[in-house]
């Protein structure tokens, strides 16, 4: 069975624990509640928990037996009936699963934790009367390398804005197959985060898109500015060619602070360099012809 997977959705589908938090568990009505799902025919059959809710290495329990209930003796509260099992999958691990959120249920204060501490050993010890080893501490050790979302998120958005991929503006993965190239490599470095993937992904998608559409805006709004100040100039530029009037004014403007004697009556050759220093006027007018 695919350890991992249990316990992932052990915790997903167990039923939230705020209400319970100030509950203590009760281990023994948990054993009683798990072994109702898991320890049918014990008495006779040592490896039943092996083979219910451990591995399928063990082999397939009697037939018949998995639809049993064994409440009968023990507190109908915290046991499964004939009719709740019917509900319960016959793979060991989809079972042990959907045995530790359903009594996570029944039983209040209890945690995935509490299922795991209390009856891994249990499990344990009936893959050894069945000649199997079961592998307790391969399987805790890979359920506690499943970190949260927000460290997840913050590991691999690290990676891929990173100045080698696509960069903190996202420039460099403006196109998908790009994007999706540095993704899925950061993806792979970040271990422990399989379950929170498709929502990060979709998230920097997100930022992603808002980055380079944040981007556009800003260039859109120097070329817009560029372009006012193209008009602006022009506008002003044929107003001065109209009449000669920007010519005639920059000649003035010479005159007053060039000339010694201002282009005054009798002095025309000031004048007449005046004009030729302003000859741009026209070579900027004949332009706009």
């Amino acid at each position: 069975m695919n350890i991992k997977n249990i316990f992932l959705t052990a915790i997903i589908t167990a039923v939230p624990l705020t209400a319970n938090a100030v509950t203590t568990c009760s281990r023994a009505n948990l054993t009683r509640c798990l072994d109702s799902a898991c320890a049918i025919n014990i008495s006779s059959n040592p490896a039943a928990r092996c083979q219910y809710c451990g591995t399928a290495s063990a082999g397939a329990p009697a037939a018949g037996d998995a639809m049993r209930s064994v409440s009968v003796g023990t507190s109908a509260k915290y046991s499964f009936s004939a009719k709740e099992l019917k509900s319960a999958p016959s793979d060991p691990g989809a079972r042990y699963a959907w045995a530790t959120a359903e009594c996570i249920k029944k039983v209040a204060g209890c945690t995935p934790d509490d299922v795991t501490d209390n009856y891994d050993s249990l499990i344990e010890q009936s893959c050894r009367a069945a000649g199997i080893t079961a592998q307790v501490a391969t399987l805790r050790a890979a359920a506690a390398k499943t970190k949260s979302k927000s460290t997840c998120q913050t590991d691999i958005m690290a990676c891929v804005i990173d100045t080698k991929r696509c960069g903190p503006d996202y420039s460099a993965c403006a196109q998908n197959a790009d994007f999706d190239k540095f993704f899925s490599g950061c993806s792979v470095d970040a271990t422990g985060c399989d379950e929170h993937i498709a929502a990060i992904r979709t998230e920097l998608i997100d930022a992603r898109d808002t980055a380079i559409k944040n981007a556009d805006n800003i260039i859109d709004t120097i070329v817009a500015s560029y372009q006012s100040q193209r008009n602006t100039k022009l506008t002003t530029t044929k107003a001065n060619c109209t009449n000669n009037a920007g010519r005639e004014s920059c000649i003035d403007t010479v005159c007053e602070r060039s000339m010694p004697n201002k282009c005054g009556a009798g002095f025309a050759a000031e004048r007449s360099m005046a004009t030729q220093l302003c000859k741009f006027h026209d070579l900027a007018c004949d332009t706009l012809k």
